[in-house]
């Protein structure tokens, strides 16, 4: 009985590897073996560096926030609590841009918390 060597899918699967590995330095671009472990070791680093990605930008727009709410004598604290019990419904997102771009805007709410 002839033997099966699967050439035709172990060649694609060897290619979507070392496509992966365009721009390794040394052998780790074009070395199969090798390329493997760099693509594997770099995916992983991606996967975690998505989620990194999320908290880094959270505690950005917290002290941007906290920043701006300093300035008008309230702490970040007590500023998040005041809004959600004036029934305001901002994200963390749009209120560090409204800090850092408008200012006049988040002085207005600022002044809503305080009444």
């Amino acid at each position: 009985m002839p033997r099966a060597k699967n050439n035709v899918a172990a060649h694609h699967r060897r290619k979507k590897i070392l496509k992966l590995a365009k721009g390794y330095w040394g052998s780790r671009k074009n070395v199969y073996t090798i390329a493997k472990n760099h693509v594997e070791k770099g995916l992983t680093h991606a996967y975690i560096g998505r989620k990194l990605k999320k908290r880094e930008y959270r505690r950005l727009w917290i002290a941007r926030i906290n920043a701006a709410a300093r300035l008008h004598g309230l702490n970040y604290s007590s500023f998040i609590s005041g809004l959600s019990k004036k029934g305001v419904s901002i994200n963390r997102k749009v209120l560090a841009n409204l800090a850092a771009e408008n200012p006049q805007v988040f002085a207005e709410l600022a002044n809503l918390v305080k009444s």
